[in-house]
């Protein structure tokens, strides 16, 4: 099966939205957009920055902003941040405009894959472990409300996780198309 609509990635940090998103993107034959690199591209700084000059909120709008900007333009894998969900707007655009995965990681997981990565600002200056788990707790039933799919990262590969996910996308007849 042919998507002829987005495939709208989200999930925590860690779950390997861009890393998978790119390879799935190369898998599907179209093209890899992730929302918060197109955010600091356009800003000319990293989220990092727009984080300390405008807070979340400052930032969340736009991430709106962007997210509305991909989705409306042609059909592509697009990595959300994880912190997408959060919009009652967002969530909506994205059940409109494609095929939302939501990619599921176990906490162990993701707490060793985001070991040193000091580019999360949410992350800064606390505890790691618990304030990924207050997080997830917060956020675990948007992702769900929003998905078309459940995708459990944990226990793949970057590569053999794309490989499991395309043949899921191209098998299931339940997904729009």
């Amino acid at each position: 099966m042919r998507h002829a609509r987005h495939i709208v990635l989200v999930g925590p940090m860690g779950a390997g939205k861009s890393h998978l998103g790119r390879l799935l993107a190369l898998r599907m034959e179209r093209p890899f957009v992730d929302v918060d690199a197109a955010i600091e591209a356009a800003a000319g700084c990293t989220i990092n920055a727009l984080f300390d000059s405008e807070g979340e909120a400052g930032f969340r709008r736009r991430e709106a902003r962007v997210l509305g900007d991909l989705l409306a333009a042609a059909p592509a894998v697009i990595a959300t941040g994880g912190g997408a969900v959060l919009a009652e707007a967002n969530r909506a655009a994205m059940r409109a405009a494609g095929t939302v995965v939501y990619l599921a990681v176990q906490p162990a997981v993701q707490l060793a894959r985001l070991s040193g990565d000091d580019t999360r600002p949410l992350l800064r200056d606390a505890d790691a472990g618990a304030r990924l788990a207050v997080l997830q707790a917060s956020r675990e039933p948007l992702y769900r409300e929003v998905a078309d799919l459940v995708f459990d990262t944990s226990s793949l590969s970057p590569e053999a996780a794309a490989d499991a996910l395309a043949a899921r996308l191209a098998t299931r007849e339940d997904l729009p198309a």
